[in-house]
């Protein structure tokens, strides 16, 4: 996708953009894959059920663990947290990320991080590439409480508290339609970031008010439409 005169002017007046972590920011579990994660994690909490150990999805399984063992789920978030540290020594940058963060420095904006991903683990990933002085908040799952990960709005409107800003000055971007689902809900416009087959279209059918693939896209996009 190229970038069009639609998605600059989408852009012109917002002042907070808000991104995902994984995906949009970088591939956390590019190095220690996410099966592996969630094998680890099933394997440390032992006893663990069948339909635990064939979950591939680390954040999947720690819905799973608090759905049906609650009392299990502070252990389990804290042992996924050190997980996902782990994992961020090895994550992939996703091209052009850096490159949006660092436009929204120059046409006057602020970049908050909003992630289902521990938050621990997203200021190790920042403070290693020294980007975290160049991201105004971060904002990932409160350990212990799975349940308002996204699609819960909940960090999109605690991120909407600490800017004082109101939807409409931001745009969230996601690669993945809890996302959408998450800014919707929290009537802040999303952009997709379709980074696999088929995910533009699920993203567009979500509500997502564009869909890019490349975060290229939205970085020379910012650069051309200056904050107002």
């Amino acid at each position: 996708m190229t970038v069009t005169v639609s998605l600059a002017e989408q852009l012109r007046p917002v002042q907070h953009v808000v991104l995902d972590f994984d995906g949009p920011v970088c591939s956390v579990f590019a190095g220690f894959p996410a099966p592996v994660v969630a094998n680890r994690l099933a394997s440390g909490l032992g006893n663990a059920p069948d339909n635990w150990l064939a979950e591939e999805d680390p954040m999947a399984l720690l819905r799973q663990v608090s759905a049906e063992r609650p009392e299990a789920t502070m252990a389990a978030d804290e042992l996924l947290e050190r997980l996902e540290v782990e994992a961020v020594g090895t994550a992939e940058p996703t091209p052009g990320a850096e490159a949006v963060i660092r436009a929204c420095a120059a046409s006057g904006r602020r970049v908050w991080m909003v992630s289902n991903n521990a938050p621990r683990a997203i200021e190790e990933y920042l403070a290693a590439r020294d980007l975290r002085q160049e991201v105004s908040g971060v904002f990932g799952r409160p350990i212990g409480d799975p349940s308002l990960m996204k699609p819960n709005p909940h960090l999109l409107l605690e991120m909407l508290a600490a800017a004082s800003a109101e939807p409409t000055g931001c745009v969230f971007v996601g690669d993945a339609v809890t996302d959408v689902q998450a800014g919707l809900a929290a009537s802040m416009p999303t952009i997709g970031y379709a980074n696999k087959p088929g995910k533009d279209v699920a993203l567009a059918r979500a509500g997502a008010t564009a869909v890019v693939d490349s975060m290229h896209v939205i970085a020379e996009a910012l650069t051309r439409s200056s904050c107002v």
